[in-house]
């Protein structure tokens, strides 16, 4: 019998509680996040507590009695935990399909290892069908609409406001060949906060689950 895909997202969750050792573990927003989040709380003995990268994530810690420092406070840790909307096998991501991309970015960037959770539906060739989510600060929406339609786009506001209390573009229609050169080129322009394109900073391991059990993918791209 075929797996559901909220099984298939329970069974990955529980794949990524292997890689907690210790310390204090960086963990993602989403519905494949929380699942981690209710497997880690079987575990909690063994960590200290954790980061946060959204107020909904911060919330379903504490309510399963795992400690949440301040990103500011630490100096760094081992792992981040977090789904992808879309991965590539060259561990390039899209993300912030939840809305949280800035702060799971900057999370992601105090890790030494980002382990990437999610089912085989978010594995693909190329980057681009699911819509990319761009944090923008509200005055600067006009323009910076006008310059990712200039990259081929069709962004479309989100009724949404992020933690950071600014908006976001969804944008349509791109096929996204080369994702870093677009991660770096959209955050150039002026008024944006960050993009969903995770690739100057991919992740080290994908673990994939299938519909014959979880498949771990590596790179060899160091942190």
């Amino acid at each position: 019998m075929a797996l559901s895909q909220d099984e298939l997202k329970q069974q990955v969750a529980e794949a990524a509680i292997e890689y907690v050792k210790s310390g204090i573990i960086g963990v993602g927003t989403g519905s494949t996040a929380n699942y981690f989040i209710e497997a880690l709380a079987k575990v909690k003995h063994k960590i200290q507590g954790a980061v946060a990268s959204s107020e909904a994530t911060a919330q379903r810690l504490k309510s399963h009695g795992i400690e949440v420092f301040d990103l500011n406070a630490i100096d760094g840790m081992d792992i981040y935990v977090d789904g992808a909307d879309e991965i590539t096998e060259h561990m390039h991501m899209l993300k912030g399909g939840g809305g949280a991309l800035t702060r799971e970015k900057i999370v992601a960037a105090n890790a030494k290892k980002f382990i990437c959770i999610c089912d085989e539906t978010k594995y693909v060739p190329v980057l681009g069908k699911f819509p990319l989510p761009v944090e923008v600060l509200p005055m600067a929406r006009g323009y910076v609409a006008r310059q990712l339609m200039k990259l081929g786009g069709q962004p479309m506001l989100r009724d949404f406001t992020t933690d950071n209390g600014n908006i976001i573009l969804d944008v349509h229609g791109l096929t996204i060949s080369d994702p870093i050169q677009m991660e770096a080129e959209i955050n150039q322009i002026v008024g944006v906060v960050t993009n969903g394109l995770f690739a100057a900073r991919p992740a080290n391991t994908l673990l994939l689950a299938t519909h014959d059990g979880v498949k771990t993918i590596t790179s060899g791209i160091h942190g």
